[in-house]
């Protein structure tokens, strides 16, 4: 006789389920194995022994869960093509604040640097964080800005923001450290924004 397999069911399972758990935990494991391109939301399901829909339910796009699973303060993916999307005249302006009103956020400033240290130091969380970053920020702001080269000017503002946050959050470099965020807009937008139309 062969064994007959019970097929998995479908959607939110009743009563306490550790699925949520579970699923980070095998999100973790194939996002370090295969990096941000290299999983899927069915690679990680199956993972977690769950179906493709309840890892939907939870979390939504590959994006939100990669999100949750490494602890990212910010979505940029989401808020950013919204802030390119807008007037022109002062995108790079508007993105420099963006990122500098959310990191002054205690929270937020801590899980960032802690984000932005553990990127730096281990050969597993780099090209994590950059596959995450090239295809959900940097890709959406090439294809908002429209121009031949796209790719080049959007990874120049990443650049020029992650250096922004090094220096001024992780290094603590005076004065940048110390400069107030309307300070920094004033001088780092208009960068940005050659970067990104000039």
């Amino acid at each position: 006789m062969t064994e007959q397999r019970v097929p998995k069911k479908r959607g939110r399972p009743r009563g306490v389920s550790d699925s949520r758990e579970r699923i980070i935990a095998a999100a973790v494991d194939e996002f370090g194995e295969h990096g941000y391109d290299g999983s899927t939301i069915r690679s990680i399901a199956t993972r977690a022994d769950v179906d493709s829909a309840l890892v939907h339910h939870y979390f939504g796009t590959k994006a939100d869960l990669f999100a949750e699973a490494v602890g990212i303060p910010l979505r940029p993916d989401i808020d950013v093509p919204a802030i390119v999307a807008g007037p022109r005249d002062a995108v790079g302006e508007r993105l420099v604040r963006y990122v500098l009103e959310a990191f002054e956020q205690p929270d937020i400033r801590r899980r960032g640097v802690m984000l932005i240290r553990t990127a730096i130091g281990s050969r597993l969380t780099t090209p994590l964080l950059a596959g995450f970053l090239a295809r959900e920020l940097i890709g959406k702001i090439a294809k908002s800005i429209g121009v031949a080269d796209a790719d080049l000017r959007a990874t120049l503002v990443a650049s020029q923001i992650g250096g922004l946050l090094l220096t001024r959050y992780v290094l603590k470099l005076a004065p940048i450290a110390t400069a107030s965020v309307d300070d920094i807009v004033s001088h780092v937008g208009p960068t940005v924004q050659r970067y990104l139309f000039e």
